[in-house]
């Protein structure tokens, strides 16, 4: 295994060039370190991502990378790893990507216990394009998409997430990163569609959602009696980041008992990277019962 420095680069010892300050580099190292402590050779894992800021994120590690379209890195990583149970995949996305072009996607994945984690990049802005209104900008905010504010309600993804029947949804915060390797790291070994809505700053765009902002708001939900194993508490808990006033992180909700779509397909259909290789025709494999 490498140690967490030599998996701080893919293919040079370049540094990420996000905006300094960019909530992105507090995910980054929390995946790094959830990786690393949790033993995962680095070819057992692939980050997939797309378009925009987050998408850059397997650029700089010594992982597998696939960059996809602009909205579709969930249905990648979905084929990725019905192709390969075997590997570990984690889909790196921000709210535009994740709940505007691919929100169809997103709650797809969920109900169908896509085994798959995702680590939703929520800066609450279109980061790369010059800080566009996004889904999960709060209202009023202004941009050279909304410049006399924003009218529409947000979406807020742990609430989606739970009504698509996810069975596993979190959040963090890329300012508390020691936090946020430990709420990867669960979601990372959750056998099933699991959700990090990590809440991250944009320093150049997004003057709102700052890390002062973010520190005086957000709590640990394991420092309270409150227990993740109800669906409706959830999303009441969910529901507390509207008005902006509390953030709740940690996990909100964990089911271990639904099955995963791999393990229900795979318990009659082996996966592409196990099928013997015999000849170039692939009839057999559409004759399996």
């Amino acid at each position: 295994m490498k140690t967490k420095k030599d998996l701080s680069s893919h293919y040079t010892q370049s540094t990420p060039n996000w905006c300094p300050g960019c909530g992105n580099y507090g995910i980054w190292v929390s995946i790094k370190n959830a990786l690393q402590e949790l033993a995962i050779p680095e070819h057992k894992v692939v980050l997939v991502g797309d378009v925009g800021c987050s998408g850059k994120l397997s650029y700089w590690t010594h992982y597998n990378g696939f960059a996809g379209l602009h909205g579709r890195s969930i249905p990648i990583a979905e084929g990725i790893k019905m192709a390969n149970s075997d590997l570990t995949v984690i889909v790196v996305g921000g709210d535009g990507g994740l709940l505007g072009e691919g929100l169809q996607h997103f709650l797809h994945a969920c109900r169908r216990n896509v085994n798959i984690a995702v680590i939703l990049h929520n800066n609450q802005v279109y980061g790369l394009t010059t800080g566009q209104t996004s889904p999960t900008s709060d209202p009023g905010y202004m941009s050279s998409t909304t410049p006399d504010g924003s009218y529409e309600t947000p979406l807020n993804p742990s609430l989606l997430a739970l009504t698509a029947q996810a069975t596993f949804v979190s959040a963090g915060f890329a300012g508390n990163t020691t936090h946020l390797t430990e709420i990867m790291k669960a979601a990372i070994l959750h056998p099933g569609f699991a959700l990090v809505d990590a809440y991250q700053p944009c320093v150049t765009y997004n003057y709102i959602n700052t890390y002062e902002f973010y520190s005086k708001r957000v709590y640990d939900v394991s420092t309270t009696p409150y227990k993740p194993n109800n669906r409706l508490r959830a999303m009441k808990k969910s529901m507390e980041i509207e008005g902006g006033k509390k953030f709740p992180i940690g996990i909100l909700f964990q089911d271990t008992e639904k099955p995963s779509l791999q393990s229900q397909i795979q318990n009659r259909v082996k996966p592409l990277v196990k099928q013997p290789i015999t000849s170039i025709s692939v009839t057999s494999l559409f004759e399996q019962d």
